[in-house]
């Protein structure tokens, strides 16, 4: 398989991973992260060498984040975790590249590892500098 790495953020389990008052401001938190990705597309992050295709997803009160140059923002219209698993599917599907998914959520990386998408823990994406 080759092409590009397409990335596919868990947002509210990334956002939630670090105890820093997210939950005051969902959308502002989603932001924040979405920012961050932003400026990793190009060179990627450790473990995950650029260009990446960044797909960051959110749900609830984070809905309807924009998009910025270098990250895709998908609104799940229901579960965030029946979106993500989609996308893993999609992916899978086009034989673009390989596919990441980051969360800590157990349960979802089962669902996504059947589609075969790799997964990281929220580490991968948060802590880079």
């Amino acid at each position: 398989m080759t092409g590009t790495t397409t990335v596919v953020v868990d947002g509210a389990n990334v956002v939630g991973s670090v105890p820093d008052g997210w939950w005051r401001d969902r959308r502002g938190a989603a932001e924040r992260l979405r920012d961050r990705l932003a400026a990793h597309a190009q060179e990627g992050f450790p473990g995950l060498p650029g260009p990446l295709d960044l797909v960051l997803v959110v749900e609830g009160a984070a809905r309807g984040v924009a998009p910025v140059p270098g990250v895709r923002v998908e609104s799940a219209p229901g579960s965030g975790d029946d979106l993500i698993v989609e996308l893993a599917r999609a992916a899978a599907e086009a034989g673009r590249g390989p596919c990441v998914v980051v969360t800590a959520d157990r349960e979802l990386r089962e669902r996504v590892t059947r589609h075969g998408a790799r997964c990281v823990g929220p580490r991968a994406v948060r802590d880079a500098s």
